[in-house]
């Protein structure tokens, strides 16, 4: 309990106070002549608020708190198999059934891309394959449609309209391709209001890195082939406010996506090729 009360830089009646523990109860723990056991309640406030184990806690394990972890992508060896990151990712979306996830993509939200878009992304890159990226599209997609499931989305209004005009990285899309995306985002946010909300921020007002937050377990930062994953209760907290944020600044909301995207769609209409 020494360690865990030095490692949070609190004093003993503000460890205390965080645990929701008695100041008293704290001191018999801390007792060198104490030779009880600490109620399970009082373990799990401290695992709950310090983010440890119960087991050690206990002196069970010799794992400490796991607060952050590297994921590198990886390649799977398997032509159209799921990487095991790409596979974790799923089965957090698993483990949160129940709570409202958070999603700001690196550019649109994988589970309303096309086939044709994910394999125009990335056709060059060296961390992922389409056909896994396919394949997690799809299984996110289908999380979305199945029962409990909560998904906010945010992503600058600029980064889709890019999409319409073809500017930025979607210069070199074909003209059919951006069409075919923006009806296929038409078709899906409408089919899947209010389960999807999907929000769009003016990007010259705020600024949101590309991440997930798997209610209050987990999030995973997308640093550009690889995932920075916190699990500390306050840092989780700390991005899910800049998340709300991002939505109380939103200048399209999720009721109005699929007109906003029906007008884009006639902007991508009128911008084709000559």
């Amino acid at each position: 309990m020494e360690q865990v009360i030095r490692g949070s830089g609190l004093t003993r009646t503000q460890f205390a106070a965080r645990a929701d523990i008695d100041r008293s109860t704290l001191s018999q723990l801390m007792s060198v002549s104490n030779r009880r056991l600490p109620r399970i309640e009082t373990l799990a406030e401290v695992a709950a608020s310090q983010q440890v184990s119960i087991d050690w806690l206990l002196g069970l394990t010799h794992e400490g708190p796991m607060q952050a972890e590297m994921l590198q992508e990886q390649t799977s060896f398997e032509h159209d198999a799921l990487s095991p990151n790409d596979e974790r990712l799923i089965a957090w979306f698993q483990e949160a059934q129940g709570y409202k996830i958070r999603y700001v993509p690196s550019t649109l939200p994988d589970l309303l891309k096309t086939e044709d878009v994910i394999r125009f992304e990335l056709a060059q890159y060296v961390a992922s394959s389409p056909e896994q990226k396919i394949e997690t599209a799809a299984a996110r997609l289908a999380w979305t449609r199945g029962p409990g499931s909560d998904l906010e989305c945010c992503n600058s209004v600029q980064a889709v309209e890019s999409l319409a005009r073809g500017e930025g990285i979607w210069r070199t899309l074909p003209h059919p391709q951006r069409v075919a995306q923006l009806e296929y985002m038409v078709d899906l946010t409408t089919e899947l209001y209010p389960t999807l909300r999907w929000f769009l921020f003016d990007g010259l007002q705020r600024y949101a890195a590309p991440i997930t937050i798997f209610g209050p377990q987990r999030a995973a930062l997308y640093l550009g082939q690889m995932y920075l994953v916190l699990t500390s209760t306050e840092h989780v907290r700390t991005l899910t406010r800049h998340f709300d944020d991002l939505i109380r600044g939103a200048v399209v909301q999720p009721n109005e996506i699929p007109a906003h995207l029906a007008m884009l769609l006639t902007v991508a209409k009128r911008h084709r090729p000559r």
